[in-house]
């Protein structure tokens, strides 16, 4: 029997009482096949209706949340942790130093400055977003400074929007220089020169700012001090050549403009033009989205360009940019066995790579010569090896599950690596242990996972596990600390993360195992992860949580629905989970190349409607106690697939566990969220899961055994 979860005193088990969620007939009908959808009116976010569902959602979920005997200790210290001073790497712009710094419980950061050979102590306050909104919800998005440093265009996002708004600020007097300009999505910010900037953005859809489709990216030039109806349209005006996401790049030299249009989140085309030459056109490097490839830097006409063309870890090539096509390409850093992610800074480049997704970073000069392999502080995430030609340092981050972020100076010529920043946190990473093992899939192949936990924890299989997971987008999870996991571990539990198939860990190829017809394979991965932490007695199903955002949220939507036997806790976040409707909404039809279509074909509608959370709820199925987490704002992933889900999960649930659906309002997909909003949200999700493994009090009052 669990400590603290005695047989006389087990919390009483009371079924639920949900609001009861109307079903309206709604079919569609996908080759001769009709599926229905009695919940399709939740999809209106503007309706009263689905406001009203929000609110009855929210009173229940709040409602058990308060009940939980240790929700406010919880939120306690994660205050506690959260307030440290955190502090980013500097960056030169102009004449001054500039960095980002949060005092602790500040909701969001504030970017401070000095002038540059001056003592940082005399830094100052230079834009706070705070002061934006008393309640933190809009926050600093991109932020982009003029070739000498003396503008600055900086976008805002309002309650977590992907929308945003773009101002210009004048950095020595700190006023606002001309119109705000608006509707701006998904873009970067390139200046050229002190004349005006690029940017990136969709026309502004009919319907639902939040939920309608956008699929034509555009990129316009706005020249100061004119206005926004004035800004000239770059690229993307014909309908014939649809682009979903378009990158508008000026480089450091100001020399070309560099553009790379996609119609997906993998894949992009590759443009250039020479801005030294009046009315010059663009000049085509790639033609096809086939692969992933970008302009690194350049010397003159020479350019750099990473790219997976025939090299699936990516490699470095050179080129002249009067004649760029592939076929003129040369080797400079050729593939290795190892993801590559280069930087630059210093007239050098920094060749990343990721082994078994731990950092090791090796320093090349412009015509190819190896200088150094970089000496890093351990084993971990290293990150932030770029900075201006013209410097002679420049700083990275390093971290791991178990060391708080720290921001080290590095001296290009001599490779000395000097702890700049160390943060004062009330956390000893000595009392913890992080270490990674090997464990074969379904299918045979070995995946890696990294475990964290206190040092003397007794494998007895009854220590509370979250297995965290994501497995898409060729995205990679590299060890990183986190306050929020540290409270977790703190607790006594077990925090692990597999890098599944799916992901970069391992280049294109890796990634392409967990796309379209082969998506099955990211589920099996995480599956057999809670199958080996269960065998090795790591935890047991009873004290097993499964949690994931976006495309994690799928990851924890399909595993639940395939296997409700396998873990005590379900914790989806903003979850795509209706396949067979996702690429309707806002920019979901650019996630087609990881999952592809219910429109095409008749065999990649069924695999999708195979695993689909929301058309793979059971009735009579007794399912995890879950806590569904989404935003009302988000605008990525539509909170309707939370609320279609819930409601279907809540519906047909078997058994006592709870179904519950968090709806965070003035939220988006989480980027930018206020420090007190994410405090809250972290108390309830960890509240809810120590409680539904039989908690009545806090793991770490009762397992004083444990090495503190």
């Amino acid at each position: 029997m669990l400590a603290g979860c005695k047989e006389e005193s087990k919390k009483e088990v009371v079924s639920m009482t949900y609001p009861q969620t109307k079903k309206v007939d709604t079919t569609d009908t996908y080759f001769g096949v009709d599926v229905n959808d009695p919940y399709r009116w939740l999809e209106d976010d503007r309706s009263a209706e689905t406001a009203e569902w929000v609110k009855a959602e929210n009173e229940v979920t709040f409602g058990y949340l308060e009940k939980i005997p240790f929700r406010e200790e919880l939120k306690q210290r994660l205050s506690d942790l959260w307030n440290y001073e955190k502090v980013s790497a500097p960056f030169k712009e102009g004449d001054y130093t500039y960095f980002y710094k949060n005092d602790g419980l500040q909701n969001q950061y504030v970017l401070y400055r000095y002038k540059t050979g001056d003592d940082p102590e005399t830094a100052e306050v230079f834009l706070d977003p705070n002061t934006f909104k008393e309640d933190g919800t809009i926050s600093l998005g991109e932020t982009s400074f003029s070739k000498d440093g003396s503008k600055l265009a900086y976008s805002i996002s309002e309650g977590g929007s992907d929308w945003r708004k773009v101002l210009v600020m004048n950095t020595e007097t700190k006023e606002i220089m001309g119109d705000t300009l608006k509707d701006i999505k998904f873009s970067g910010l390139s200046w050229k020169g002190e004349e005006g900037f690029y940017y990136s953005s969709y026309d502004k859809p009919k319907g639902s700012e939040l939920s309608a489709k956008t699929d034509q990216h555009k990129v316009f030039y706005h020249k100061m001090g004119t206005p926004q109806s004035q800004d000239q349209l770059i690229f993307g005006a014909t309908a014939e050549e649809k682009h979903r996401y378009i990158g508008a790049k000026v480089t450091e030299d100001n020399r070309y403009l560099i553009l790379s249009p996609s119609v997906s989140t993998s894949g992009n085309k590759l443009l250039i033009k020479d801005l030294t030459k009046p009315n010059s056109k663009f000049v085509t490097i790639l033609d096809n989205t086939d692969t992933d490839s970008f302009v690194l830097e350049n010397v003159g006409s020479k350019l750099y360009i990473v790219t997976n063309m025939d090299a699936p870890n990516k490699k470095v090539v050179t080129v002249d940019a009067e004649n760029p096509t592939p076929e003129n390409w040369k080797d400079f850093i050729p593939e290795t066995e190892n993801v590559l992610s280069p930087g630059t800074g210093g007239g050098n480049i920094f060749a990343n790579y990721m082994v078994d997704a731990v950092s090791k970073v090796l320093q090349y000069d412009y015509d190819g010569k190896l200088i150094r392999e970089v000496e890093l502080p351990g084993v971990g995430s290293a990150a932030g090896f770029s900075a201006k030609k013209e410097e002679r340092e420049l700083y990275y981050s390093f971290t791991n599950y178990v060391t708080p972020g720290s921001i080290y100076k590095y001296d290009i010529a001599s490779g000395k690596s000097t702890l700049f920043i160390k943060p004062e946190i009330d956390f000893n990473p000595e009392n913890f242990e992080s270490h990674q093992v090997f464990y074969n899939s379904k299918d045979g192949t070995k995946i890696p996972m990294i475990i964290t936990h206190k040092k003397g924890l007794k494998m007895d299989g009854k220590n509370p596990t979250i297995l965290y997971g994501y497995g898409g987008f060729n995205i990679s999870l590299t060890p990183g600390f986190s306050i929020a996991n540290a409270v977790w571990m703190e607790q006594g539990g077990i925090y692990a993360v597999p890098n599944l198939r799916g992901g970069g860990e391992y280049g294109k190829k890796w990634h392409n195992a967990g796309t379209k017809m082969q998506k099955q394979n990211v589920f099996d991965d995480f599956i057999a992860a809670a199958e080996y932490l269960i065998e090795k007695n790591y935890t047991s199903r009873d004290y097993l949580a499964i949690r994931g955002g976006s495309n994690g949220g799928l990851l924890v939507g399909a595993t639940m629905t395939q296997r409700p036997d396998l873990v005590k806790v379900a914790l989806p976040a903003v979850g795509v989970l209706d396949m067979l409707r996702y690429h309707t909404f806002t920019a979901g039809a650019g996630w087609a190349y990881d999952y592809g279509t219910a429109e095409d074909s008749k065999e990649m509608f069924e695999y999708l409607k195979g695993y689909s959370p929301l058309h793979n709820v059971k009735e009579g199925v007794e399912y995890p106690a879950t806590l569904i987490t989404t935003g009302d704002h988000d605008d990525r992933v539509v909170p309707a697939h939370s609320f279609k889900f819930a409601a279907e999960l809540q519906s047909k649930q078997a058994g006592n566990n709870p179904v519950l659906i968090r709806i965070e309002t003035d939220a988006g997909h989480g980027a930018g969220t206020p420090v007190s909003k994410t405090i809250e949200q972290y108390a309830d999700i960890f509240g809810f899961t120590l409680y539904n493994m039989g908690y009545e009090e806090l793991p770490e009052n009762i397992n004083k055994d444990i090495k503190q």
